[in-house]
């Protein structure tokens, strides 16, 4: 298995960290009692941006784990736990 580079690291710590900032923001527009539609939309905007972070994570395990263990024979038990992961991550 391949570590992730920096760069990859630094990327996927960006993101999150937005979307951390769009929560606080989200909890500060509760705070200040602001418009509903508002605050969906925020909400929405956090869910599209996880669901980024969560396919880049899954396309890197694709590339490169799920990739070594076929390589290896095991490529059936790595596509088992990843179908059981991405079941999970669409609901």
């Amino acid at each position: 298995m391949k570590p992730r580079t920096e760069a990859e690291k630094k990327a996927v710590t960006n993101r999150l960290k937005r979307i951390e900032g769009q929560v606080r923001g989200i909890q500060k527009m509760i705070d200040e009692d602001r418009y509903c539609v508002d605050i969906l939309v925020q909400i929405s905007a956090i869910n599209s941006a996880l669901k980024r972070v969560g396919f880049e994570v899954a396309e890197r395990h694709i590339k490169h784990c799920v990739s070594d263990a076929v390589k290896s024979g095991e490529g059936d038990e790595a596509i088992d736990e990843l179908m059981d992961v991405l079941n999970q991550f669409t609901k």
